[in-house]
């Protein structure tokens, strides 16, 4: 791996000074990739793309032992196997091909800001949309600290050969034969979630808030939040969403929308300037904010409806069910904090550290973790598959450390690590799991051709529902008792939530509940006891 590193930094290094490069500011991206989108009503602009979601099952990560994956599925080990030409085939393309290279900082402070540059083939002229979204999501070039990070997108290589090469120890991706804009936005990300974990920070995917909330006694108290989770899960739904909080004082604070660096002192460093949001629940009123964000003229959006009048149709999935727009912090108004860093734990009255998940038979609304279990939770990452994440799959179960698709290395080192760090702050720091799915659904898998048939539809947790579970949580109004089923604690009362809705008895006989429960509970230890190396209390979390 040595010899590729050489052959590619030094690929790298000449695309700094070459003339086929093209290096436009943000104004004259905007010019350059206008012409190529439809102008909305709201004087926006929307791009459709030919790949539609990101090419997981086609990303391979690439170094010494350290990062090296050992799952490939066969199109990867053909990836790996046609290497070496491939290198060479793209090194020779990119010394000719015309290319647009873009220059920005991810994130805002003084410890960690990667300095990030974007390389993307211009021979698809409408392909200039992907620097130019990309450049909205983050900041100024000149406030960058390192490391440095690169990222070369060839988006009409060959179909059959589209890939996704990953080397983080030296920062460089190569991403080839699609056109999707998330491997812009994912491939830096993953990067630095790696480079933050050599210096001793955890890359967490996770949207960040702060909320000040009145409690029962009428003291005013300041909490950081956590939100993990899987894409469209309603990661972003929470961290952008004012819980209803209307008591003298109160207030929540979007911090930042979908990674952060966490480290030992509980603070967590933010990454983006910009958000990159599903539209497909933004019209139902559910998300007021979120929704009169995209509205602004400055959201662009990617693979939305929007008829030949200009008119937007948010949530119509003819295209995709993966409708995104990146809006501007800007236009979230009030709602956005002035940083996108959440400050350390001795500097908050509490750090609530969430997980959600999206489960639809047994699992409650929410229960309240012990440490053990929040890093149990962290290893489970329990959800099912979205339109974002795969939608051939969506709907299926699905299990990914951290709710984090980009980790690279030791999953069971990540773990521990979180165990550690959130066991340093026991009276400043709890757990809980969020389930946005619902209770009562049952599934029939037809065994010939491995369809899922819904023969009984979930009884779902509505946004506004969550979003009252969040202020009860954080206005300690939430009466809790400790249920023997998953050793955790679960309430009894939450003010605006029916919780009788989500009792399994009305939809389950008690064999149902019984065998949901002992599947759930076995799938869930063989899981855990898959990593070695992971600390037994981990392991043993949710053990009876």
């Amino acid at each position: 791996m040595r010899l590729y590193y050489e052959e590619i930094n030094r690929a790298i290094e000449q695309l700094r000074d070459q003339d086929n490069v093209a290096r436009p500011d943000g104004e004259q991206l905007r010019r350059m990739a206008e012409p190529y989108g439809v102008r909305t009503q709201f004087g926006s602009v929307n791009y459709s793309s030919s790949v539609r979601a990101r090419s997981k099952d086609l990303t391979v990560i690439l170094g010494s032992e350290k990062v090296m994956q050992t799952d490939l599925n066969a199109n990867q080990k053909r990836i790996v196997r046609e290497l070496p030409e491939t290198l060479k085939q793209v090194h020779r393309y990119i010394q000719n091909a015309p290319l647009v290279s873009v220059a920005r900082t991810m994130g805002c402070n003084d410890e960690f800001t990667p300095h990030c540059t974007l390389y993307v083939s211009a021979h698809r002229k409408d392909c200039i949309r992907i620097p130019y979204m990309w450049y909205q999501t983050l900041f100024d070039a000149r406030h960058a600290s390192g490391p440095e990070l690169n990222l070369v997108y060839v988006p009409e290589w060959h179909e059959k050969d589209r890939q996704a090469l990953v080397f983080p120890e030296i920062g460089v991706t190569y991403v080839l034969g699609t056109d999707y804009f998330g491997e812009a936005k994912k491939g830096f990300l993953r990067m630095a979630m790696w480079h933050a974990k050599t210096r001793g920070m955890l890359g967490l995917h996770a949207g960040s808030k702060l909320i000040i909330a009145r409690d029962a006694n009428g003291k005013l108290k300041r909490y950081g939040m956590l939100l993990l989770g899987l894409t469209a899960t309603g990661k972003t739904t929470h961290s952008a969403h004012t819980h209803y909080l209307d008591r003298p004082g109160e207030e929540a604070k979007l911090v930042q929308d979908d990674v952060v660096f966490f480290k030992e002192d509980g603070a967590a460093l933010g990454s983006e300037a910009g958000l990159f949001i599903k539209t497909d629940s933004l019209e139902d009123g559910s998300q007021p904010v979120l929704y009169e964000a995209a509205k602004s003229p400055r959201t662009i959006f990617e693979n939305v409806m929007v008829d030949y009048l200009g008119r937007v149709y948010m949530s119509d999935e003819t295209l995709t069910g993966n409708g995104r727009a990146v809006v501007q912090r800007d236009d979230l108004g009030e709602l956005a904090s002035e940083s996108i860093n959440l400050p350390p734990v001795d500097e908050l009255d509490k750090l609530l550290i969430c997980f959600i998940t999206r489960r639809n038979t047994i699992l409650p609304p929410l229960a309240r973790l012990t440490p053990e279990q929040g890093a149990a939770a962290f290893m489970l990452g329990e959800s099912v598959h979205t339109s974002g994440s795969n939608p051939t799959l969506a709907g299926q179960s699905i299990r990914v450390v951290g709710t984090n698709p980009f980790i690279i290395g030791d999953e069971a080192y990540e773990g521990n690590r979180f165990y550690e760090m959130v066991s340093q702050h026991p009276d400043k720091v709890q757990c809980y799991q969020l389930n946005t799915g619902g209770v009562g659904e049952i599934i029939e898998i037809d065994e010939r051709t491995g369809e899922r048939n819904v023969l009984q539809k979930v009884d779902r947790v509505e946004i506004a529902e969550m979003a009252a579970i969040i202020r009860g949580i954080v206005r300690e109004e939430v009466e809790w008792e400790y249920e023997d089923t998953w050793s955790t604690e679960v309430p009894t009362k939450v003010e605006g939530v029916n919780l009788d809705r989500f009792d399994p008895r009305k939809f389950y006989s008690n064999e149902q509940i019984e065998q949901f429960v002992s599947e759930l509970r076995q799938e869930r230890i063989n899981h855990l006891e898959k990593f070695e190396g992971l600390n037994k209390e981990i392991v043993n979390a949710f053990k009876l």
